[in-house]
């Protein structure tokens, strides 16, 4: 499949498709060669955002790069201010799906006898499903303020403490969000599913640090061998994918009104400061609000569900964050673009922002030792800590993976599952999941997923990322 694009290599783990027919520029992946192997199709998409209107750089990927919507699942591209575009495809349906890591004082022998008892707290605190809402029902008036205020509407309702705030990524609210591009459609199914954990790859995982790579920049993230973790994934919910599905129809119109033409109506997209561009852009960062949101709330219940099966007093801080990114997102940025200062728009869909060193973005205690990334893997393997590098600001406009990435779809893996206890074969490893469904296990089996190890290895090749430190589920929580 690779050889029909054309594939040269750049670096060790750093490949091109060079610039043909209508492509703008060219594109890169990022990937060790072994990985090469699986990309399949989503190369061709990665080659379609190539030729979008107004493209700096190149069109990327990263090694957890599989098929979405219009941009591949690990897609990365930055555009003109004037010239450029901007696309729902480009950030996709799940807007700001994204990953908090808190960290705890316990070591995991404090716990290691206690872990049913956490798993039936988690699984009873936390909403989780297909179309599932939660114990609160939001006003249309409150509805509003959560898409004006992020986290921070959550923290001022009792949801959490001032130093989550401080470790999420934008603090937690993306300013230029109004409520009014949403439609009533959106905000009712936004009403009550604020708290909730949604279905999918989504997930609320108590895990330990099993390794520590860099003992340093581990001590700067305040982590450690064998300390309890917990790791929230979760996103906008049905609000964010009804904001995505109403804009996607009003850009088709606008690329007929600005006479853009695409290789795949899935990148329909309209100029930047245009009333449409500008619209899209107003209801996203209300979106992106809702999930921050949305983390903040389900990083409440599950601190709560965890001292209430261990019995800890009530006010206690059992978890602290360490960080939250986001993952489906456009943002306004400066980079450096062949020697120059240049103001953007980067959409990273399924992929995550990996500032280096010394950005003002990072919060002041990480300043010094780039921004924390942080991988998920599988429910049946491993996730990753990392930090971002300066190569990531020269390669990549500070961009890395986002996770494993699929290599099997929701119905192959079912079809492969057959009569599988994949809760049993978890079990055998010293992994309790607890599941919304057993279809829901099924189609999340581990081997659905690429090894996020193998992903993460290409990272740290290009001189994106550096590991930190590698996480182990104890308890994994599933839609």
């Amino acid at each position: 499949m690779s050889n029909q694009f054309n594939l040269t290599r750049i670096e060790e783990a750093i490949w091109e498709i060079p610039k043909t027919g209508n492509m703008r520029t060219s594109a890169r992946i990022i990937s060790t060669e072994k990985m090469l192997k699986v990309l399949g199709d989503s190369l061709k998409q990665v080659r379609n955002v190539a030729e979008l209107p107004g493209i700096v750089g190149h069109a990327l990927a990263m090694p957890d790069i599989h098929y979405g919507y219009g941009f591949p699942i690990g897609g990365v591209a930055a555009f003109d201010m004037d010239e450029g575009i901007i696309s729902p495809g480009g950030v996709g349906y799940d807007i700001n799906c994204g990953v908090r890591l808190m960290a705890s004082d316990f070591d995991y022998e404090e716990l290691k006898d206690k872990l049913e008892k956490i798993a039936t707290s988690l699984s009873r605190g936390i909403p989780a499903g297909v179309g599932r809402g939660g114990d609160l029902r939001l006003t249309v008036q409150e509805e509003r303020k959560v898409l004006e205020q992020g986290a921070a509407w959550a923290l001022e309702h009792g949801y959490g403490t001032g130093a989550d705030i401080e470790n999420i990524e934008e603090q937690g609210t993306m300013r230029g969000a109004d409520p009014d591009t949403v439609s009533d459609r959106a905000l009712k199914r936004g009403r009550d599913q604020l708290g909730t954990l949604g279905s999918g790859n989504h997930f609320v995982e108590l895990g330990i640090v099993e390794t520590v790579y860099d003992s340093r920049l581990a001590q700067a993230l305040g982590l450690r061998e064998n300390q309890v973790t917990l790791i929230i994934h979760s996103g906008s919910r049905g609000f964010g994918h009804e904001v995505c599905q109403q804009q996607i129809k009003k850009m088709k119109r606008a690329m007929e009104k600005y006479s853009i033409h695409v290789p795949d109506i899935q990148l329909c997209c309209a100029p930047i400061k245009s009333p449409e561009g500008q619209r899209y852009f107003s209801a996203m960062r209300c979106a992106v609000n809702y999930a921050f949101a949305n983390r903040q709330m389900l990083a409440h219940r599950a601190r709560k569900a965890v001292s209430e099966a261990l019995d800890i007093p009530k006010g206690t801080e059992v978890f602290r964050t360490v960080y939250e990114v986001a993952h489906n997102i456009a943002k306004i940025e400066e980079h450096e673009v062949d020697g120059k200062r240049m103001t953007l728009c980067v959409h990273r869909k399924g992929a995550t922002r990996a500032f280096g060193p010394g950005r003002p973005e990072i919060p002041e205690h990480y300043r010094d030792v780039g921004q924390p990334v942080l991988i998920p893997g599988d429910m049946g393997r491993y996730s990753y800590v990392l930090v971002g590098r300066q190569g990531a600001m020269e390669k990549t406009f500070g961009s890395t993976c986002h996770g494993a990435g699929r290599i099997m779809s929701r119905k192959e893996a079912t079809r492969r599952a057959g009569g599988r206890r994949i809760d049993d074969e978890l079990r055998d490893k010293g992994i309790i999941v607890r599941a919304a469904s057993r279809r829901g296990l099924v189609e999340e089996m581990p081997e659905a997923y690429k090894d996020v190890s193998d992903v993460v290895e290409a990272v740290e090749l290009a001189g994106l990322s550096a590991k930190v430190a590698r996480l182990r589920p104890l308890v994994v929580i599933k839609g």
